[in-house]
């Protein structure tokens, strides 16, 4: 979730809408269909393999069929177990020793049958999820020649992995041992209490070796996909939709139970299309979008079935750090002060989100909050912004704000975004006198962009991808972080992350985390956060949602009553 991603990656998200099949047996003449649309990164997806997914759009189809060692519980937050039936943690808190459940096969959608069916091998044996998948999954991700983007994420809480991913060490010295079929020891250098969940991320997810290296980059296309989850990948209709069907092999753990619902469908749309399908009664759940908001609030049938709640994401505006006139901190500091973040989420997005002083949820372990630092970060303050606008002409070389190069704004083309763009566009030519030019972008390969060269200024999220304020300060803004599209490098601001990420008191940890954010949105104006996300969705009468808190979606615990 992310992840994000980069939600924001981990939400930074596509717009889906979810058809939903429920009951035994699926007919083709009578099928119980409930629709549903959420906000992922809009347009196809560029992938759902788990060792190149970075957008919360590819992570959630990736949730639905690939279950790793542990699981975060969207219900809780927390990380619970997934294929592993169990784990032992030593003594010094550094080795993992998890024991595989037994007998969970690989499955795929055979159209012919129209069935889910077991995989064999040559000799006809059923394959079995085993330590190897999981071990081949994990160094497949480390492996500098995938080029994984999250690699990042996993490496630190290995022993070895580091060295490997950057090119610097073999596989043969990276800390995955496979004991034997169903048990796997993986060993990290600090003893760090939330590797735990490090480990069931997506990249970490056992792939199928055979597939991937007999088809290529054509593994995940539905004739050569092999999962594990409780779905399977029936069909994927690029530029369209993907549908996912239940797997009845999968035996359920205690948090990834077995589908509920027998099929889902996400079909790619814009979240105003979806609004009106929902409308039409031929889409049961979908993410609301900014313009209907009004609408949805002064209706009665409508507010009545509209959902609002916590969503661990944050918005932000990025800079890039090391292109002129943006390398200038009192230039970004100045683009930061003047956005009117109570304006924005009242007379914008009006979902009853909070304006964003720091980067890192709040309510994540170790996270600031609001009640704890009250004066941390950065607010709407358009003298200061003038003043800082002052400083940065002044440092340039330049006489007015007239003289500054054209600076675009780009941002993923959805009407969500666009809205949010137009607004914060028209503060910085209200305060700075300054017009950036608006750049909407295909969403498609949207972070694919940012990534290879992030523009001036772009809008950006992050979502939680575990539960723990490490996922945003440390995995994000970390100066070696894949994710780190800004370019912002700090030597204190990475001391300290790296000192948190080890920490075992809270508080201490909390503090930590606090001064990494007065260097990252103040002092250094790498990023200019601008609101914590709510969710927001319309769930028709009927369908049985389960409430994740985690920014995710899990189809898997859907219902229709």
């Amino acid at each position: 979730m992310a992840r994000s991603r980069k939600i924001m990656r981990y939400m930074l998200l596509a717009v889906l809408a979810v058809v939903l099949t429920t009951s035994g047996v699926l007919r083709a003449q009578d099928p119980k269909i409930v629709s549903s649309g959420i906000s992922m990164v809009g347009g196809d997806l560029e992938t759902i393999d788990p060792g190149l997914a970075e957008a919360s759009s590819q992570i959630e189809v990736i949730n639905q069929i690939f279950v790793g060692l542990t699981a975060q519980d969207v219900v809780t937050a927390e990380s619970g177990l997934g294929l592993a039936s169990s784990y032992e943690v030593s003594e010094d808190g550094k080795t993992f020793t998890f024991t595989l459940m037994d007998n969970v096969p690989w499955v795929r959608y055979n159209a012919e049958t129209d069935a889910v069916e077991e995989v064999t091998d040559e000799s006809g044996a059923v394959r079995y999820v085993t330590a190897d998948d999981v071990k081949y999954g994990m160094l497949r991700s480390l492996n500098p020649d995938t080029a994984s983007p999250y690699s990042y994420v996993l490496a630190p809480y290995v022993v070895g992995a580091t060295e490997y991913n950057a090119g610097e060490g073999s596989a043969d010295d990276v800390a995955i041992t496979v004991v034997d079929a169903t048990t796997l020891e993986v060993t990290q250098p600090d003893a760090v209490p939330f590797a735990i969940s490090i480990y069931g991320l997506w990249m970490a997810r056992p792939v199928p070796q055979w597939t991937i290296e007999e088809n290529g980059d054509a593994w995940t296309e539905p004739e050569f996909i092999y999962t594990n989850g409780p779905f399977a990948l029936k069909e994927w209709a690029h530029d369209e939709s993907i549908t996912l069907v239940k797997n009845p092999f999968w035996p359920g753990s205690t948090t990834v139970p077995q589908a509920k619902l027998d099929e889902v469908t996400l079909r790619f749309l814009d979240p105003g299309v979806q609004f009106n399908e929902y409308l039409a009664g031929t889409i049961d759940a979908v993410q609301v979008p900014v313009e209907a908001i009004d609408q949805v609030k002064a209706d009665a049938t409508l507010s009545a079935e509209y959902v609002s709640g916590g969503n661990p994401c944050t918005y932000y505006i990025g800079f890039d750090n090391t292109e002129a006139p943006m390398d200038n901190a009192h230039l970004r500091r100045a683009f930061s002060f003047a956005i009117d973040r109570q304006s924005l989420v009242d007379n914008v997005t009006k979902r009853d989100e909070t304006p964003a002083q720091w980067f890192v949820y709040p309510g994540l372990q170790a996270a600031p909050t609001l009640e704890t630092n009250p004066d941390l970060g950065v607010k709407y303050d358009p003298e200061l912004a003038k003043a800082e606008l002052a400083l940065a002409l002044e440092e340039l070389g330049l006489s007015d704000v007239s003289e500054l190069p054209e600076i675009p704004y780009a941002y993923n083309d959805s009407s969500n975004h666009g809205a949010i763009a137009q607004a914060i566009q028209q503060m910085w030519t209200d305060t700075l006198g300054i017009t950036v030019t608006l750049s909407p972008q295909d969403p498609t390969t949207y972070f694919s962009l940012l990534s290879e060269d992030a523009p001036l200024v772009y809008r950006a999220g992050w979502c939680q991808d575990y539960s723990d304020a490490n996922n945003f300060d440390y995995d994000v803004f970390y100066s070696a972080s894949s994710q780190n599209d800004t370019g912002f490098v700090d030597a204190t601001y990475d001391e300290i992350v790296s000192k948190a990420r080890t920490e075992s008191d809270i508080d201490v940890r909390r503090d930590l985390y606090a001064q990494a954010e007065q260097i990252l949105v103040v002092d250094k104006a790498a990023i200019a956060p601008t609101h914590w996300y709510t969710l927001n969705l319309l769930v028709k009468p009927g369908v049985e949602r389960a409430p994740s808190v985690t920014g995710n979606e899990a189809y898997y615990l859907w219902d229709k009553s």
